[in-house]
């Protein structure tokens, strides 16, 4: 049974001034909580990366509500424009096409942005890929390094890979499925043959 307290928040959400990181399925559309859908639902509006991607779960549970590109490209501009409809009391959520919003996407600015402004910012918690990869593969999961995706440039790559090689702990990687092969051969060149690599989609 809940108790009156949980009950009377979730009635007054989404609140006035808030932004709202939504985390939104993996894979499987099932993986969203009753509370992320009344948040899309009753949002001013949803800042998306993809709005495709946004789009097929919103028909999936037949939700209804205005989305915004919010993504790399265009971040900056968007950005003022969430700011000044946190400061004329609109909610707004923010979600990336898969898991958790402000892992290595512009959201992690926003946040920033909006907490140093005063404005309140609330996580409505998901699926996560990392972590979701993490406790499946068997490794160390108790300590473990995030590293998401590792730099482009050829000095920054290449130091980075080596102090990888000389850590013990379970390392995370994000990579392009186009670039997986260039980086195992990477990870074999700097880690050795010994040292387990599991790859998950």
């Amino acid at each position: 049974m809940e108790n009156k307290n949980s009950l009377s928040h979730r009635n007054i959400e989404p609140e006035n001034s808030t932004l709202y990181l939504v985390g939104t399925p993996i894979g499987n559309l099932a993986d969203i909580s009753k509370r992320a859908l009344n948040i899309l639902s009753n949002v001013s509006f949803i800042a998306c990366e993809d709005t495709r991607q946004t789009k097929k779960l919103m028909n999936y549970y037949k939700i209804s509500n205005n989305l915004i590109s919010f993504n790399k490209y265009n971040c900056l501009k968007r950005m003022n424009k969430i700011i000044e409809d946190l400061a004329t009391e609109k909610s707004i959520a923010i979600v990336s096409d898969a898991g958790m919003p402000g892992i290595c996407d512009p959201g992690e600015e926003l946040v920033k942005r909006t907490r140093s402004l005063g404005f309140n910012v609330i996580c409505i918690p998901g699926p996560c890929s990392a972590i979701t990869a993490l406790v499946t593969s068997g490794f160390q999961s108790s300590k473990f390094i995030f590293e998401g995706f590792l730099p482009k440039k050829k000095i920054e790559r290449e130091r980075l890979l080596s102090e990888i090689s000389k850590n013990s702990k379970t390392t995370i990687i994000f990579e392009s499925p186009h670039r997986i092969k260039k980086l195992l051969i990477e990870l074999k060149e700097y880690c050795g043959g010994s040292r387990r690599v599991e790859i998950a989609r």
